[in-house]
């Protein structure tokens, strides 16, 4: 099956910081805000939502198609990637930019400030959808450059393939009617709590009318797990999924995006089963806690199906 990812690619630049941010922000001087945090130490990590969420489908040994822009530095990244056997044909680079840059400050209390520069994602990517059908393929719309995430939403609508739309970051961006209009007819609306309430905000809609609007609604609750809702007999009926539990926790950063990898396994090898692509997005998602950084952590089908069946009872697949 085609997997298709767009969405963000990006240089993670980690940075921690052994103190309290809240030790250092004088809440009556925040209008002549002016400080400097001294980190204990700098990792570079390759990132992005569309190269995370590749990254961890190659784990079980997919190959899906990455749809973005990157910049005049990305040749270590494309490397990365292409030692992962994840096709890099349909990246574009962007001579005059660099690749996004994302720069997070992690505190001791594991509040984080973070800096991003869109760099080359500031332009919109190039992709031939013609030859593709719905039969054989899934889409995942993620967070990235906003004419791709709306152009590409419609062109998955026209030509009837299914596509989990995933707002994240870039919800600030949208219009209401925009946003509904990206939620509309897609196949998984799929979001955080905080972006779930976001949404409602924006658009004015209930539960109810967001469920009217996509298939399935999967809220993430970071160590909650998450929740599937989807209408039945025109009320809302909600799944809890469990979070599958990490030892040790050591970094959050692109937990998110392995949850979405492992719910589009889940939802493939399932034959749409979205009970079963959460647990895989929660089992997924706990191998990235574990390590720093979004794509630094590794696993087996074999060693992840053992790692599933003792949190679920049952194989993954």
């Amino acid at each position: 099956m085609n997997i298709l990812v767009s969405g963000s690619l990006a240089y993670d630049r980690i940075m921690n910081f052994p103190g309290k941010f809240s030790d250092h922000i004088l809440p009556e001087k925040v209008h002549i805000l002016n400080v400097c945090f001294m980190i204990d130490g700098l990792r570079e990590n390759f990132g992005g939502t569309a190269g995370n969420i590749a990254y961890a489908l190659s784990l079980f040994g997919d190959k899906p198609t990455i749809i973005g822009t990157a910049g005049r530095d990305f040749e270590p990244y494309k490397n990365w990637l292409i030692g992962h056997k994840i096709p890099t044909e349909h990246i574009k680079i962007i001579e005059e930019e660099l690749t996004a840059g994302a720069y997070i400050t992690t505190d001791k209390s594991d509040n984080q400030i973070t800096a991003f520069n869109p760099g080359a994602m500031k332009f919109s990517s190039v992709f031939d959808f013609e030859a593709l059908t719905h039969k054989d393929t899934i889409a995942l719309v993620a967070p990235g450059n906003l004419d791709d995430m709306y152009n590409f939403s419609n062109v998955y609508k026209r030509k009837k393939i299914d596509y989990i739309f995933d707002p994240g970051q870039s919800l600030p961006a949208w219009t209401s009617e925009r946003l509904a209009e990206m939620i509309e007819d897609s196949k998984i609306f799929i979001c955080n709590d905080y972006e779930l309430q976001l949404t409602q905000e924006k658009t004015s809609f209930s539960i109810e009318d967001i469920l009217e609007r996509t298939e399935i609604l999967i809220k993430t609750k970071g160590e909650f797990g998450s929740e599937i809702m989807l209408l039945e007999n025109n009320k809302t009926k909600t799944i809890e999924i469990p979070v599958a539990k990490a030892d040790p926790v050591n970094d959050p950063t692109g937990a998110g995006d392995a949850y979405r990898a492992g719910l589009i396994k889940g939802f493939m090898l399932s034959e749409n089963d979205i009970i079963h692509g959460a647990r895989m997005g929660s089992v997924c998602a706990a191998y990235c806690v574990e390590v720093h950084g979004p794509q630094n952590f590794h696993f087996t089908p074999e060693s992840f199906n053992e790692r599933f069946e003792s949190v679920f009872g049952e194989k993954a697949f």
